[in-house]
């Protein structure tokens, strides 16, 4: 950390000098060891509330709010990096501006930002973030305005974990599975949601034509998971089928596909239990 001069219009100039050199080392340091490009890139609220469904809002009101907690922004996504350092001298100007005056002891209204998990977004105030992680200052008062969202937020560290929260929230739209069942499906691969969402709507299908009438998606969804997923699932694992799989959606996903393809059938049962397990592991 620089040691301060004193001149507040020449500290805030080597802050912003500072912070611009890191960001460009961020940018040189992701090239060099091929990171994502996203490692380093601003989290989009838009993205992220329309990947986790917006389901309402409380005001917080006036909270100090952790610095490091700060990863997002609803409008200003290109002028600063994930860490808050601008991306380029388009905004030195303002943002020197700014940090001289708070040097001075001048005063400096509350940030605004939404509230998703842990996770803050800034609706007004990147600059003013953005000097408090140059002065390292570890909280910011904040007007915070809490988003609700139909999925859980945990997990988000970048812009490309976003498909994969945004294909859950589809599944669990095809499939409104309770909170305690929905958390037991769980992909790493964001198509896998589609293909077992077309599996669970095919089998309640099935269901309705056997009783002959219709099934809401809420009752499919409850009684597949009980009588179909959690049965198949404990055969499988009994009979030892694919321990290599540890995750039980992914064990019942790549057996209903192999079920299929080789017996041509909708049912579950020892024979097609021992078929499956000695059957060799088939990239989907």
């Amino acid at each position: 950390m620089a040691r301060d001069t004193g001149f507040p219009d020449a500290d805030a100039e080597n802050d912003f000098q500072r912070m611009r050199r890191h960001a460009e080392l961020a940018r040189l340091t992701q090239w060099f060891t091929r990171q994502p490009a996203d490692v380093n890139t601003i989290l989009p609220f838009d993205e992220v509330v329309a990947a986790l469904g917006r389901t309402g809002e409380t005001a917080l009101g006036l909270l100090p709010v952790e610095v490091s907690s700060i990863v997002g922004s609803v409008d200003r996504t290109k002028d600063f990096d994930r860490y808050f350092r601008p991306t380029s001298s388009r905004i030195r100007e303002r943002w020197q501006r700014l940090a001289a005056a708070q040097r001075r002891g001048e005063s400096v209204p509350p940030v605004r930002l939404y509230r998703i998990g842990t996770m803050h977004f800034v609706i007004d105030g990147h600059h003013r973030i953005s000097i408090a992680i140059a002065r390292h200052l570890h909280t910011i008062d904040a007007y915070v305005t809490e988003i609700h969202t139909r999925i859980s937020p945990e997990g988000i560290n970048v812009t490309g974990d976003l498909i994969l929260k945004d294909h859950r929230r589809l599944f669990l739209t095809r499939v409104p599975l309770p909170t305690a069942q929905a958390e037991v499906i769980r992909f790493g691969d964001p198509f896998d949601y589609a293909e077992l969402a077309e599996c669970v709507e095919a089998w309640g299908f099935r269901a309705a034509q056997e009783i002959g009438e219709f099934i809401s998606r809420t009752d499919v969804a409850r009684r597949w998971f009980g009588e179909e997923f959690l049965p198949v699932v404990r055969m499988a694992r009994r009979a030892n089928v694919r321990p290599d799989l540890t995750s039980d959606s992914e064990l019942y996903l790549w057996l209903a596909c192999e079920r299929y393809r080789l017996v041509r059938k909708h049912i579950w049962d020892d024979a097609i239990i021992d078929e499956l397990r000695d059957h060799p592991p088939r990239r989907r």
